[in-house]
């Protein structure tokens, strides 16, 4: 797509959306502008009286008129501005977080693989700053450009009446400084946009050095990441350059409009006031008169390449807005009222890449209150297996079915709030202990709370602690064990009280003594729940209902604990290694 028909379809979007729907307030808008002009139109009328008839008749009465209506022509100008900056600009403002909250809204719905795909810092970017542009088109930046065009049209036909040679005059250098205009602005805008895509992955790459800190202080990599930094930074200052070439054109261009103007008019009217067609308080008034034509046109420059900027971001913004959600309700028509928790994969295959499958025609049944356990060598498909169990993916082919029922066919909030997940490096949010874990049910009861936080044994490390529950944990948890955390994540599980858990080396961050505290309460959380466990330790998942050897994306053994090791295959090889460890 041209990046004229995107300006377009942009423009035709975000009418339609933010100004259409707003046009009783930019209309009210409007009218303040037209009043602000009008009373500004005052004042060079009133020194044309001043020098041509008060000077020369020495009319104090008419002094004292001219001087009032003066006056109460700035104050009503005043009123209006205050008044047009308080309604529009706060609108504007009040826009602006509307759309920060639909675009984040938009993103919680969007899959799993977008996010595999973006930087979180990034996101953060086109949530925060690309909608900002939105205030020059519901502020005062769309109303000043229609009542900018409006004023200098009213202010031109004035000047006519003065003298039109002298109108004509000083409209060719206005002429050409718009046709500059128009270049810059089709210059501009695709800097505009690509900036950006620069200033999320500025800021993404920024969000992850933070998150990392840990890990680039331990490797001594923090000259490294300055440099990455620096290169990025360095991007967008190449950027903006570009752009403030463009603005300085324009800036340049208004400056030798007003001085090429203000010197043809200087000539041109000292000549017909030499030959008495020009009357001294007529020159002083067109003279001021210029000034509000030139004015608006010069702001309009401005407001032209505020629009342009807006505009590049909001391309970004439709662009997201635009995007397919996860639980598409067209799709997904499905509704489940009561998980049963039956789940069947039926020579299902799925690949994150084109060409590149990681699994390969899997096809097997977790009945209700089953333990499936997966286990295999790093990179085999056990944790895509219980990504596409989770709703988190669809199957490139085959089907996977919860009770019978295509899972990719079924409204995920439906599904979801019978899923419950425990994962390797689960995420834990910034606050407390009880905050963490209340996640999934904020308005649990006490005695829900209690019982999930001795059913993972958290109390057992919470009780040490003077604040209890109420312990703040840090960014991510930081302040806590990975063991602590795990069994934080497992009361979350636990209160959330789902029919259907996904076990992603949920033991793989305790020792011993917190495995102990762990597997009793993996047993408990188990009871009569459909669970897929993903496990290293094979020694947790020896009462498994069933036992599934993925390796290269294939089912290579299946069965119970005892059957695996009687067949001396794959399974025996892995469980022989680790008990001789």
């Amino acid at each position: 797509m041209s990046e004229k028909s995107k300006s377009n379809v942009s423009f035709k979007w975000a009418f339609k959306e933010y100004i259409w729907p707003r046009k009783g307030m930019l209309g009210v808008g409007l009218v303040l502008i037209l009043i602000r002009s009008a009373a500004g139109l005052v004042v060079p009328g009133a020194v044309q009286i001043l020098v041509d008839d008060v000077a020369k008749t020495k009319n104090e009465q008419m002094l004292w008129i001219v001087l009032l209506i003066s006056a109460l022509a700035i104050l009503i100008q005043a009123a209006a501005s205050f008044s047009l900056t308080r309604l529009l600009s706060v609108q504007a403002q009040h826009m602006i977080s509307q759309m920060r909250i639909q675009v984040q809204s938009k993103l919680m719905r969007l899959p799993i693989g977008f996010f595999d795909s973006n930087k979180s810092g990034g996101l953060v970017s086109r949530v925060m700053s690309d909608v900002e542009g939105v205030r020059n088109l519901v502020g005062t930046g769309f109303v000043q450009l229609i009542g900018g065009t409006v004023t200098a049209i009213a202010t031109i036909v004035i000047l006519v009446k003065i003298n039109a040679i002298m109108t004509v005059s000083a409209l060719i250098p206005v002429v050409v400084f718009g046709i500059v205009m128009l270049k810059a602005f089709g210059y501009v805008r695709p800097i505009f946009r690509n900036r950006g895509k620069i200033n999320a992955d500025v800021k993404g790459r920024l969000t992850e050095t933070l998150g990392g800190v840990r890990v680039i202080k331990a490797f001594n990599a923090e000259e490294q990441e300055n440099k990455n930094f620096e290169k990025g930074v360095d991007s967008l200052y190449q950027n903006v350059k570009k752009s403030l070439t463009a603005t300085a054109l324009i800036q340049s261009s208004s400056v030798f409009l007003i001085g090429l103007a203000s010197t043809g008019i200087m000539g041109l009217g000292g000549y017909f006031m030499m030959d008495g067609s020009l009357t001294t308080g007529e020159f002083f008034s067109f003279f001021l008169y210029l000034g509000f034509m030139i004015a608006p046109i010069v702001q309009m420059g401005n407001i032209g390449s505020q629009l342009t900027e807006a505009m590049a971001g909001l391309d970004r913004t439709q662009e997201l807005l635009n995007m397919t959600e996860e639980d598409d309700p067209t799709v997904r028509t499905e509704i489940l009222k009561d998980i049963h928790g039956d789940i069947e994969f039926n020579d299902v295959s799925f690949s994150y890449e084109e060409g590149k499958e990681v699994l390969h025609n899997v096809s097997f049944t977790a009945s209700k209150g089953s333990v499936t356990a997966l286990v295999g060598s790093s990179g085999s498909g056990k944790s895509t297996i219980a990504s596409l169990a989770a709703s988190f993916q669809n199957p490139e082919s085959g089907l996977v079915t919860i009770d019978g029922i295509d899972m990719s066919k079924v409204n995920l909030s439906s599904f979801r709030k019978d899923l419950g997940v425990v994962l390797q490096d689960d995420f834990l949010f910034e606050g407390t202990i009880r905050e963490n874990i209340v996640f999934p049910r904020p308005n649990a009861t006490e005695e829900e709370l209690q019982a999930a936080v001795e059913g993972a044994y958290v109390n057992e490390f919470t009780d040490r602690f003077e604040e209890g529950l109420d312990t703040l944990i840090g960014e991510r948890g930081v302040k806590l064990s990975g063991g602590q955390r795990q069994r934080i994540s497992i009361a979350r599980a636990l209160l959330a009280n789902p029919k259907i858990i996904i076990l992603d080396e949920a033991t793989s961050n305790l020792d011993t003594e917190s495995e102990s505290f762990i597997q009793k309460s993996l047993n408990g959380l188990m009871q009569d729940r459909t669970t897929f466990v993903i496990a290293h330790r094979l020694s947790t998942i020896q009462k498994a209902d069933q036992i599934l050897v993925i390796e290269e994306g294939r089912i290579e053994e299946r069965g119970k604990h005892d059957e695996l090791l009687a067949k001396k295959g794959r399974y025996h090889d892995l469980f022989t290694y680790q008990s001789r460890i």
